[in-house]
């Protein structure tokens, strides 16, 4: 069983070699952001809450419709990589307020066997502490994209404690695609000015 088991290692390492030697060459490294059509999202480090921002982080540059995305790093042209987050917290906050008010007023007057006199005092005072407790909920992303050898083409860091219509991870997730299709649009513009300038005078 042994010597059985020691053929088939033999046998799988030679057809691991094959593949290797067969594999086609993968092209040219990407390099600019232009040049990317095919984008692997690596595992993010971070603490408990990467791994499902990384899940809404493909599900929103998906959306964008920039890049075909795939789950093969070695089919892809950029691979995005970074670390990420999401964290509930609560913050405390303490607070005290005082109040005190006093007045005196008095009258007197004498002589050698005669003595009147009037006195009076009024004390107000008061004190209030507040002390309260928010609860907050947070996200961050700091990811960047580099192509094959290593270079970064692009990066963003964006963070966030929730939007009025999705939670703070969703909109983690949903400014690093806003910021990658503004800087795409941005790269596009610049490669070619004179396709803009022929649509102004155009219209």
């Amino acid at each position: 069983m042994r010597r059985f088991s020691g053929v088939l290692i033999l046998a799988w390492g030679l057809c691991s070699g094959i593949a290797s030697a067969q594999k086609p060459d993968s092209g040219p490294s990407a390099g600019t952001l232009l040049e990317v059509k095919r984008v692997y999202v690596a595992q993010l480090t971070g603490g408990p809450g990467a791994d499902a921002l990384r899940e809404l982080i493909i599900a929103s540059i998906d959306g964008t419709k920039l890049f075909v995305l795939t789950d093969n790093p070695d089919r892809a042209d950029a691979v995005l990589k970074g670390a990420a987050d999401d964290q509930t917290f609560t913050d405390t906050f303490d607070s005290q307020e005082g109040v005190s008010d006093r007045a005196n007023g008095g009258k007197s007057s004498g002589g050698f066997s005669k003595a009147n006199g009037i006195y009076g005092g009024i004390g107000v005072s008061g004190n209030e502490s507040h002390h309260i407790k928010e609860r907050k909920h947070e996200a961050y992303a700091s990811v960047r994209l580099c192509n094959k050898d290593g270079d970064v083409l692009w990066s963003t860091t964006q963070e966030s404690q929730g939007a009025k219509f999705r939670g703070a991870s969703a909109d983690v997730a949903a400014k690093i695609a806003r910021q990658l299709t503004f800087d795409m649009d941005h790269a596009r513009h610049a490669a070619n000015p004179t396709a803009d300038a022929a649509v102004t005078v155009k219209q």
